[in-house]
């Protein structure tokens, strides 16, 4: 019969399973890797420009029926490929497919690309099934007999293959790898010393990349041998570009310029990495101090080629090379940079802000040298302590530098071309205010997007060089505001850019300048009049005026103006221009957000502007934008809280529909999810109405086996816990949810603590129903987590534990069973972690005050697995219980304890009786803790009683109690920690021990407690 790989005919045993033996035919090896296809990608073929139809041209053209072959037909080749891969010799055939030319280019590119991902699997020798030495020998020396590689796309990946391999065997196992390198770079093939030195770049980057002091000693001894050639190196196909492109001999040129691009990565890494203090080392600053000279070199270069010339892309990508080569030493090598320092600002200052960079500079470029500034401004290692005697003299002499760069003209200048030149709106991005208003107003500008975008790139430099000299550079910028007073002629567009631009940095430098700007004058007497000018034109500065205020609400603006910008902002959330609305539903979140918010002088406009936020929802398209304004929309529920509760209606229809929607958004899911939080929090118990839409996205966000909890899990979790804490009452539904708990449980991520507090919601919502239901699998968790978890941890699963039993004592007890002999033992065995064993205390002083049958019926099973009498477990206890009372903080678990040991009288039992004065001192310890002296009747009263007519009396800044606030309040007034007087307690316990024994033996029991200890009762039970 035919095989179904290789269509060869095969009639051996093997037809039985449709599979031949040609195992030792590469072409049918290959036949079984393009078979598998998730080998690799076709995005990955796709993008290294290998066509898939092609892959159907190896054996014969049977591929593209193979792949398109059913299950029956992949696993078994899946199978022989696993089994292959761990066969000896497997990754010497894929060395010969690849290095074999005559085969299609595709097949050759998936022999490498499987050899080079089985490096990490089986090449360290503690690997299961790693390759023998022998075969790692043969194919290392494989590996580098040849660098003819005539495809580019092979031909780095078998760098990047050679560059794995050293990483784990260069120098000791491979020593011959770097000289063979460096012979064959000096060849005079092109094609040979192109690939050799493709292989070098590769080869030095990853050996750079180890991080280990030893390794790092190994790469340093490599770059100390290295260096000089690999400079030589450089410069030589430095030169022969620019004499080629000089002669105008491109094609020649672009050859050279790839050997110079290639051999300044080498030498970039061996600078950076390559020397412990590179200072020191002549070459080495000698390379840096050539980077200048070789940038305007380049830069001249570019200019004169022309933007259509085929080396243009690879002369930009060596000029932005040869600046990070220079960022990369000054973030590793500060000190050794001083030297540098002077050189840098003036090549940098020269291109960005002096007429020298017109026509030659481009973006990236820009962004480099912006970035080369505000790292010499900025770094910590060039400013001075603040005492002098205490600065190290590199410091010093680093700071000497800049301050005599940075002098009154050259700052001035620099501060006026970064407003006035980098702050204007480009074409593009007016164009996309017009063509796409949603990424315009969302673009972002956050995290590092610094380092290599234009605009926040500018307005970073432009942050740091102001916070370090401001003295200089607040004159230029308040002159520049004061010539732009009052409204601006909107036919003027470059004027309109101009105060846009003005006041982006007025906005941005808002904390330097709080002293010199008076922001609620400039407010009233010049901001509130450009706003008010309507025409469509202005709005680039309705924009940015808003924009600003949301940079100084939080700077400097009175209170009393707050409704003047409340009317402001209501009257901009009807602005025509989306992009104004938007901006403007920013500054509303940074005012509600501010520590002056209050909440009465916003409420007079809530209802129009959430309506108006509402409806900013639902015109926006993008996911980014929904996201932003959502997060508006959260605040303003979350600041003003109960008062929200008539104005959600309509959001309260739209949210499902949205989350419909973004079913494929997981962030924006994460953005409703927060807003949920928020809505549920400010409804309080009605959020009941929202169960049909809260609750399944509560089960969808939390189930570990949906996909979307890996981004919705968090958000899910905090979202179910505020919906219990506001919940009037369990539903069927709401109770089904906790089915999720159990893998969550399991997951043991750092939401456990989030976990809990869910356990404790349902238990304070109904604890009947959920023990009744959920119990059994609870205690099967807590009993598995206990088993491998921090004391911490250990703590939060017996608080849960503790809460059961304080509100169902006897359910509590009997659910949780499994655990409690574990409790007893850790008391017993003296707990060393004060936080569990006060915890331990705290559960069995439930049992024993509350559930004493149980208490007798655990500590006898527990007596009968230690074969130990109940009355000696019982002693331990007792003595453990007083020695280590320290260990409880809690009042309220001081004041249990005491009710707990006192409730083993009256008893006549010898064990309770010879421990009668530990369990006294435990009892005035916490009448200390407890009681209050009444100053004026000199009587004692017990102050954690409470009483159901107390009503809580709130502040303006607290929340008002949630519904679960007011089921812990009924539970503590049923609670005898806080219903049963400890003084009352004592006396009543005291008199029935005296009447069962009688004065006298009362009196001979007593003797055995402290005289200072009775005294101390005496005084707190006087008057009962």
């Amino acid at each position: 019969m035919n095989c179904l790989f290789c269509q060869c005919f095969e009639p051996t045993a093997a037809s039985q399973t449709d599979v031949c033996v040609c195992v030792r035919n590469p072409l049918y090896l290959l036949c079984s890797l393009l078979a598998v296809r998730s080998i690799v990608r076709e995005k990955t073929l796709l993008r290294m420009g290998l066509s898939a139809e092609t892959v159907d041209s190896c054996c014969g053209g049977r591929t593209q029926s193979i792949a398109v072959q059913d299950t029956a037909v992949l696993k078994p080749a899946e199978e022989q490929l696993r089994q292959w891969e761990t066969q000896p010799g497997f990754y010497s055939v894929l060395l010969n497919i690849f290095n074999n030319h005559m085969l299609d280019v595709n097949v050759r590119w998936l022999a490498v690309l499987y050899f080079k991902n089985g490096i990490d699997r089986y090449w360290r020798r503690v690997a299961p099934h790693a390759l023998s030495e022998e075969e790692k020998t043969s194919l290392r020396a494989g590996l580098i007999t040849n660098f003819n590689e005539p495809v580019n796309q092979i031909a780095t990946q078998i760098a990047v293959l050679i560059a794995k391999v050293a990483r784990l065997d260069c120098p000791r196992q491979w020593p011959e790898l770097i000289p063979i390198l460096l012979e064959s770079v000096k060849g005079q093939d092109g094609l040979r010393q192109h690939r050799a030195l493709l292989t070098f770049y590769h080869v030095t980057k990853t050996l750079a990349s180890k991080r280990l002091a030893q390794d790092r000693r190994l790469f340093q001894d490599l770059a100390s041998g290295i260096y000089s050639f690999a400079c030589s190196l450089w410069s030589h196909h430095t030169d022969c570009f620019l004499q080629q492109i000089c002669a105008r001999d491109e094609a020649a040129a672009l050859g050279s310029l790839e050997r110079s691009l290639l051999s300044l990565k080498v030498l970039r890494k061996l600078t950076v990495f390559g020397f412990q203090e590179p200072q020191q080392n002549v070459e080495v600053m000698g390379f840096l101090n050539a980077v200048f000279e070789r940038l305007r070199q380049f830069l001249e270069c570019s200019r004169q080629v022309g933007p259509n010339s085929s080396c243009r892309e690879k002369l930009e990508k060596i000029i932005i090379l040869y600046t990070k080569a220079l960022l990369d030493f000054l973030e590793y090598h500060p000190c050794a940079f001083i030297p540098l320092i002077q050189r840098s600002l003036e090549f940098a200052v020269s291109y960005l802000f002096t007429p020298a960079g017109e026509g030659v500079t481009f973006e990236r470029f820009t962004v480099q040298c912006m970035n080369l500034i505000k790292l010499i401004v900025k770094n910590d290692a060039y400013k001075p302590s603040k005492n002098i005697d205490d600065s190290k003299p590199e410091s010093l002499e680093a700071h000497k530098i800049k301050t005599a760069f940075f002098t009154h003209p050259t700052l001035t200048e620099i501060g006026r071309r970064l407003v006035s030149h980098y702050f204007l709106l480009t074409e593009e991005e007016l164009a996309m205010w017009e063509e796409d208003p949603e990424s315009f107003a969302v673009e972002e500008t956050g995290g590092d997007s610094w380092k290599y975008s234009l605009r926040p790139c500018a307005e970073v430099l432009f942050l740091d060089i102001f916070h370090n000299y401001n003295q200089t550079l607040i004159p230029g910028l308040l002159d520049m505001v004061q010539n732009l007073q009052g409204p601006t002629n909107v036919e003027d567009s470059a004027q309109l850019l101009m105060k846009d631009s003005v006041y982006n940095a007025v906005g941005l430098a808002a904390y330097e300048l709080f002293d010199n700007v008076d922001f609620d004058q400039w407010f009233k007497n010049q901001l509130l009049g450009e706003l008010q000018v309507s025409h469509h034109r202005y709005k680039l500065i309705r924009r940015r005026v808003i924009w600003l205020i949301g940079q100084w609400i939080s700077v400097k603006f009175k209170s009393e103006l707050r409704p003047l910008l409340y009317e402001v902002i209501l009257s901009l959330m009807q602005d025509p221009d989306l992009v104004v609305r938007i901006e403007t539903a920013t500054t509303l979140k940074l005012t509600v957000d501010d520590f002056e918010f209050r909440t009465e002088q916003f409420l007079p406009y809530l209802e129009s502007i959430f309506g108006l936020l509402f409806q900013l929802l639902q015109q926006v398209t993008e996911c980014d934008t929904k996201m932003q304004v959502l997060h508006v929309i959260s605040c303003v529920i979350e600041r003003v809280n109960m008062q929200i509760r008539p104005y959600v209606g309509c959001l309260v229809q739209y949210l499902p529909l949205l989350w419909k929607q973004s079913e494929e958004h997981n962030m924006l899911r994460c953005a409703i999810l927060t807003t949920l939080i928020h809505l549920v929090q400010g409804l309080g118990a009605e959020c009941k109405n929202l169960y049909p839409f809260l609750l399944p996205v509560i089960q969808l966000s939390t189930d570990v086996s949906q996909p979307p909890h890996v981004y919705l899990l968090e958000d899910g979790l905090e979202l179910w816990l505020v919906t219990l804490e506001n919940s009037p009452a369990i539903t069927p539904e709401l109770l089904r949810i906790f089915q999720n708990m159990s893998a969550l449980l399991e997951l043991s991520s750092e939401n456990l603590r989030t976990c809990f507090q869910i356990v404790n919601a349902y238990l304070y919502l109904s604890a009947t129903d959920f023990l009744q239901n959920y119990a059994e699998s609870l205690c099967r968790s807590f009993c598995n987590l206990l088993k491998d978890i921090t004391n911490e941890g250990q703590g939060q699963v017996l608080k849960v534990v503790e809460i059961a039993l304080k509100v169902s004592p006897i359910l509590g007890a009997h659910m949780f069973q499994p655990l409690l002999p574990a409790v007893l033992r850790g008391i017993v065995a003296g707990e060393r972690y004060p936080v569990v064993m006060s915890t331990y205390l705290g559960i069995i002083g439930r049992i024993l005050l509350q559930n004493s049958s149980f208490f007798s019926s655990l500590l006898t099973q527990m007596a009968s697995e230690c074969s130990q009498k109940m009355e000696q477990l019982l002693a331990s206890v007792i003595e453990m219980w007083v020695d280590r009372m320290d260990n409880i903080t809690q009042p309220e678990r001081r004041k249990l304890s005491s009710l707990a040991l006192l409730s083993l009288l009256p008893s006549d039992n010898s064990v309770i009786q010879d421990k009668f004065c530990g369990i006294i001192n435990i009892s005035v310890e916490a009448l200390h803790d407890v009681m209050t002296e009444d100053p004026e009747t000199g009587t004692f009263k017990d102050c954690m009683l409470m009483s159901q007519f107390e009503e809580p009396k709130l502040s303006d800044d607290e929340e008002p109690p949630t519904e679960q606030d007011k089921r812990k309040k009924v539970l503590a007034l049923e609670d005898p920690v806080h219903s049963v007087s400890l003084q009352q307690f004592v006396y009543e316990k005291l008199k029935a021990q005296q009447a069962m024994m009688g004065d006298q033996g009362f009196g001979v029991l007593m003797e055995t407690v402290d005289t200072e200890l009775v005294r101390q009762l005496q005084e707190f039970l006087q008057g009962l």
